[in-house]
């Protein structure tokens, strides 16, 4: 069974820092591509960053490239977002999600949503200006 467990959401005030945490199954997590998503309420789920699991190159939208980093901790199948300056509009639900059932490396960009079956449960975050 597959599964995405996410941490470390919570309310800070503009400009300030949170690391979410993802520990991902084994069996989703090997040879993989995993992603943070993220969704506000009344908007599309939009994908933030991703991580290859063999080489750990990395991808992230516009929005996001020089203030959040994901990173990942191979030997405990854990992928990180360490959030940095963040903005009231950075508020949303975080998603970890992985790629499946087709699974690989991400390339050239952030893949389309519909490329990632697994998923965790998310977590809020929230910033106040």
């Amino acid at each position: 069974q597959v599964q995405l467990v996410e941490n470390g959401g919570g309310s800070v005030q503009a400009g300030g820092s949170l690391r979410l945490s993802c520990v991902v199954s084994a069996n989703a997590y090997s040879r993989n591509c995993m992603g943070w998503f993220r969704q506000a309420p009344g908007k599309e789920r939009e994908g933030v960053a991703t991580i290859n699991a063999v080489g750990g190159g990395t991808y992230y939208s516009d929005s996001v490239k020089g203030r959040f980093t994901i990173s990942q901790d191979s030997g405990k199948n854990t992928v990180y977002l360490q959030m940095n300056n963040l903005k009231p509009e950075d508020t949303a639900m975080y998603y970890c999600a992985a790629l499946g059932p087709v699974r690989g490396s991400c390339s050239g960009g952030i893949p389309a949503r519909i490329s990632f079956g697994f998923w965790g449960q998310g977590t809020q975050v929230t910033v106040s200006s």
